[in-house]
């Protein structure tokens, strides 16, 4: 991972090296210190343009960074996927509204803000933006937010949970859908525990709550109604970000597996490269079509691309995984607990949205002539 942890060092100076000085099971645990060394190396503002201050990441710099952040620690490049997923939602929503969004991209870029997703990311047959949370305006006019997102990473580490609300106009009858900013700490805001596994801890994955919990106006993003049919647009950006980097993401963690593989005068070299092979080709995927992004590559084509290259990676991690586990040996499994962890680590890919099983006929229906559905 030569490339990707140079990468990392120029977009985020010191946080390879910060994040090596720890032991991984420090990392890894609710209590880590890994998020306080994101935001020190700039984190927050990768997926920010350059014109709001931020880093201006292209998308092949991102699924890179995401790589080898998570070669380091699994559970901040978890988290951390979802705070770039909330920050790419923003920017289509951007290019889509062309509302005051750059206003809150700044200050996510220039005050190191942590953004947790409340986003519909997870929910079958919905928009990114439909409504998650429950809204209802008083007679002055200000807006209470009400809902759950659980889990939710960063639960306890967010400096803002970002989730989407149907509001009323703000001039007429009628409803518009928003983007709610609530600040951590928030009145009638809690956080609750609910993941109980010990992998994957790190990301803080716990349930959030919101109870008539107040929203500014000038923390709600407004999305123009006249902007509805940009909402295809948004969902798929959407999905496209939050695939690539998940990957990217769950790969890190099995190469750090193969890492070690690599590092064994024990291990066979034909059994060495082909664990290389394995994850390489996953890589080189994930790659392609980011480049193809960065192009300007969009829409169903780009997301029906993106859920094969997921589907197709869960495989080739899982055989890859499988093969360092036994080439490293039983001894290397009993006395090394980071052994067990990471293989148990990269199995949670399977359990992001949407699922394979759910996704299965609407895949297969699209490469047969249909429209492709997210289910």
């Amino acid at each position: 991972m030569r490339t990707e942890r140079t990468v990392l060092e120029e977009l985020l100076p010191g946080l390879d090296s910060t994040l090596s000085d720890h032991d991984w099971d420090v990392l890894e645990r609710p209590d880590s210190p890994a998020f306080a060394a994101f935001k020190k190396a700039g984190g927050p503002a990768l997926l920010v343009p350059s014109e709001h201050s931020g880093t201006g990441a292209d998308p092949v710099q991102a699924v890179r960074v995401q790589r080898a952040v998570a070669s380091r620690s699994p559970s901040l490049a978890v988290a951390t996927t979802m705070h770039h997923f909330s920050v790419a939602s923003l920017v289509e929503t951007h290019r889509v509204n062309q509302g005051l969004e750059w206003m809150l991209l700044e200050g996510v870029a220039r005050d190191g803000l942590l953004l947790a997703s409340g986003f519909a990311e997870g929910q079958p047959g919905q928009h990114i933006l439909s409504p998650t949370m429950r809204a209802e305006q008083t007679a002055d006019g200000q807006v209470f937010i009400s809902g759950s997102k659980k889990p939710c990473s960063l639960a306890h580490s967010m400096d803002l949970l970002t989730a989407s609300v149907t509001v009323p106009l703000a001039d007429g009858d009628g409803t518009q859908m928003a983007v709610a900013l609530v600040p951590a700490g928030s009145d009638g805001m809690r956080v609750e525990p609910f993941w109980t596994a010990p992998v994957l801890a790190g990301a803080e994955s716990d349930a959030v709550i919101l109870d008539r919990v107040p929203v500014p106006e000038d923390l709600l993003v407004r999305i123009s109604p006249e902007a509805s049919g940009g909402l295809d647009a948004l969902q798929t950006a959407g999905f496209l970000w939050f695939e690539l980097l998940m990957t990217a993401s769950y790969l890190g963690a099995a190469s750090a597996l193969a890492e070690r593989v690599l590092l064994s005068n024990r291990v066979p070299v034909t059994e060495q490269a082909a664990i290389v092979t394995e994850l390489e080709a996953v890589m080189s995927a994930v790659e392609g079509i980011a480049f193809r992004m960065a192009g300007g590559f969009s829409g169903q084509e780009a997301l029906a691309t993106s859920l094969v290259c997921r589907y197709s990676a869960q495989d080739a991690i899982a055989r890859a995984v499988q093969r360092c586990v036994e080439s490293l040996g039983g001894m290397a499994f009993i006395s090394d607990p980071q052994v067990a962890y990471l293989a148990s680590c990269t199995q949670a890919l399977a359990f992001h949205p949407p699922s394979r099983s759910r996704m299965a006929v609407a895949v297969r229906d699209y490469f047969a002539g249909a429209s492709l559905t997210i289910a």
